[in-house]
């Protein structure tokens, strides 16, 4: 298997997707895409061509190109199913996925790079303003998963005892939550939960300034 994967070091999407194929143990190439640099990387013809919305992460499986992460860690998931990141049981997995998408689709397409320089470029909102919005939107999020994993996780995971989709949503929400300086003292589960995360060899190893574009 040739796994390639496009995307930024910073993103947290692609940071989802790391952490994915590390905990299955896949041989991978990073493929970096920065954001920044000329207007950004992602928006180029040569990438568009590979993923015509231009954001990051792409997979390429040999002809096979993928984008979205959750789609994407579906699909390593079901290759790959050991070690699993969504139960076999109907009802644990439609509560591990509900908890991933309160990240994926409720908190993180709020907040990532290309609304935030909207807010700040075409609306004209000074950093006040931007932060706000930002911590506003983490809070609403974060107070919902702070009731589900007090519910249903384990001893430093988000559902029962052992890594989930959930999880591998959960750490880099937390990452970016920190680097634009939220409150997170409201969620002592979340952040427990965290930090327990961040030690596991999977999830340390995926951390955005250990990427060879990081900078």
């Amino acid at each position: 298997m040739s796994l390639r994967l496009y995307g930024h070091w910073r993103s947290s999407a692609t940071f989802r997707v790391r952490i994915a194929l590390n905990f299955k143990g896949l041989a991978w190439e990073s493929v970096p895409k920065n954001l920044v640099r000329g207007g950004g990387e992602h928006l180029k013809p040569d990438y568009l061509a590979l993923n015509p919305q231009g954001l990051v992460p792409t997979l390429q499986d040999g002809k096979l190109l993928l984008a979205q992460s959750l789609a994407i860690i579906e699909y390593l998931d079901e290759i790959m199913p050991t070690p699993r990141l969504l139960p076999e049981p109907p009802r644990a997995r439609a509560i591990v996925r509900a908890m991933a998408l309160i990240v994926a689709c409720e908190m993180h397409p709020l907040c990532n790079l290309r609304v935030l320089r909207y807010l700040r470029e075409e609306l004209r909102q000074d950093q006040a303003a931007v932060g706000a919005w930002y911590a506003h939107w983490m809070a609403e999020g974060f107070g919902a998963l702070e009731a589900l994993v007090s519910r249903h996780g384990g001893e430093g995971h988000c559902f029962g005892d052992s890594p989930s989709l959930a999880d591998v949503c959960l750490v880099p929400q937390v990452y970016n939550a920190t680097r634009f300086e939220c409150d997170l003292s409201p969620y002592p589960f979340v952040v427990r939960i965290a930090e327990h995360l961040e030690g596991l060899p999977a999830f340390a190893a995926a951390r955005p300034d250990l990427q060879p574009d990081a900078h």
